[in-house]
């Protein structure tokens, strides 16, 4: 399956939520790296996988396994 990947503002564009919004509230908190966006190259710049970030919107954290503490 082909992922699409999309910059932050590009996400921003199709969630409905401010760019700043989505790198300081969301980032981590919601969308975990590796999973919900990656860094290519070791890089600063993220870029999110929408299908999984529309399937995190649709479905919750039913397929994401908690870490244990």
């Amino acid at each position: 399956m082909a992922n699409t990947y999309l910059t932050t503002e590009e996400l921003s564009s199709r969630i409905k939520y401010d760019p700043r919004t989505i790198r300081e509230q969301l980032k981590d908190a919601v969308f975990i790296e590796g999973v919900h966006y990656i860094r290519p190259f070791g890089g600063r710049k993220i870029l999110f996988i929408w299908e999984r970030v529309e399937d995190q919107m649709l479905n919750g954290y039913a397929d994401i396994i908690p870490m244990a503490m």
